[in-house]
């Protein structure tokens, strides 16, 4: 377990006390039963972005903290532990961190001071199909007078629908599962030929399917080089498994807790549930796959923070992420018994989220085997 900072643990115990007080998980209910499309609150980002969380990754030139990945992890954490719905991930975290990598001067100055105050939502739209795999792309970008016209169609684009700025992976060379000829775009939510599609999720939040349709960009859209995006969507994704993996922590962590309350005051045959061995023990391993996960997630974050290859590290803390929430999701419906099972209590959330989670950005299996590809065994 990492040692934190003052400051990191500040930053973690202020998301805390948010989370609890203005985004607990009656919010998600109450988001689900409006029936809205919308995929957050937009009053809930607005103060996320005056707390600076949306900054924390970027710089402080940007009008950011430059406070490093595990700190936003750690907020990530916090806010998973009351399923907080809003778009930390997809735009503090993942949008942010490609602009910060590949962005040209002019590209940052345009939108990383807009993403640290919170003021634009901005999305990665990368995969094509129903499961993740990066390399996948058919979308094309074909040279159009002094640019580029997109054609093809995204989906399950994480905030997609609210999103002022699109960052597109497109090909403009090689085929599909090639690395060579990937090129990443710069495309305005409301650019002429973008039609974006609502689709609702299990876990109550909102994607989108988002279609190009011949939409014009000029060369100045280009984030980092033509034919070389993959230099930077890699190590995108990298972080973006990671702090997923911090969010799922939260979760699975909230999960127990919540669930071990339950078992030192549930009675049953005259006795408290959780003096019973068989719930001890299940208990136990859940404790103990949480806190290994925890050792996962974090040695991930402090890669990044400290410039390391994260690439396995980061595969490995999303597949054991995945794993410690399926067994939680599953182990907090079943240890509640028959309340665990109706819509009035909160299990059936944390397993919808958790369903959720586990497959985006790629599920335990394809993390297993890039984590041993990478690792030559």
């Amino acid at each position: 377990m990492a040692v934190l900072t003052e400051e990191q643990t500040m930053l973690r115990d202020a998301a805390k006390a948010w989370s609890q007080e203005s985004a607990p998980v009656s919010a998600l209910r109450r988001l689900r039963n409006e029936g809205s499309k919308q995929s957050f609150d937009p009053a809930a980002w607005s103060e996320m972005g005056q707390m600076g969380w949306a900054g924390v990754v970027v710089p402080e030139a940007y009008e950011g903290s430059g406070f490093g990945y595990l700190g936003l992890g750690l907020i990530l954490e916090e806010t998973g532990k009351t399923l907080a719905a809003s778009p930390l991930l997809s735009t503090a975290l993942i949008a942010a961190s490609a602009l910060e990598l590949g962005g040209s001067d002019a590209q940052k100055a345009a939108w990383l001071p807009r993403i640290a105050t919170g003021e634009a939502v901005a999305t990665l739209a990368i995969d094509e199909g129903a499961h993740h795999n990066p390399t996948r792309i058919a979308l094309t970008a074909t040279t159009s007078g002094d640019g580029y016209a997109l054609n093809g169609v995204k989906t399950f684009v994480l905030d997609g629908e609210a999103a002022d700025l699109l960052i597109v992976a497109a090909r403009t060379g090689g085929t599909s599962g090639d690395t060579d000829g990937v090129t990443l775009f710069l495309v305005p939510g409301d650019a002429a030929g973008v039609v974006r599609t609502h689709l609702s999720l299990a876990d109550s939040r909102g994607a989108a399917q988002v279609a190009f349709d011949g939409v014009e960009v000029d060369v100045e859209a280009v984030l980092g080089e033509v034919g070389k995006g993959w230099a930077i969507l890699e190590p995108v994704l990298d972080r973006a498994y990671a702090g997923l993996a911090a969010e799922m922590l939260g979760t699975a962590s909230a999960a127990f807790e919540i669930t071990l309350d339950y078992l030192k005051t549930r009675t049953q045959f005259g006795q408290v549930i959780g003096t019973f061995q068989a719930l001890q023990h299940r208990a136990a391993k859940w404790f103990t796959d949480l806190e290994t996960t925890r050792s996962c997630v974090e040695a991930a974050l402090e890669a990044l923070d400290g410039g390391a290859d994260a690439r396995a590290l980061s595969s490995l803390a999303k597949a054991k992420a995945s794993e410690v929430l399926h067994l939680a999701s599953n182990e907090m419906v079943q240890m509640h018994g028959g309340i665990g099972m109706t819509d009035e209590h909160d299990s059936g959330l944390y397993m919808k989220r958790a369903r959720v989670a586990e497959a985006l950005f790629g599920g335990a299996s394809f993390h297993r085997d890039r984590y041993a590809r990478l690792m030559g065994f």
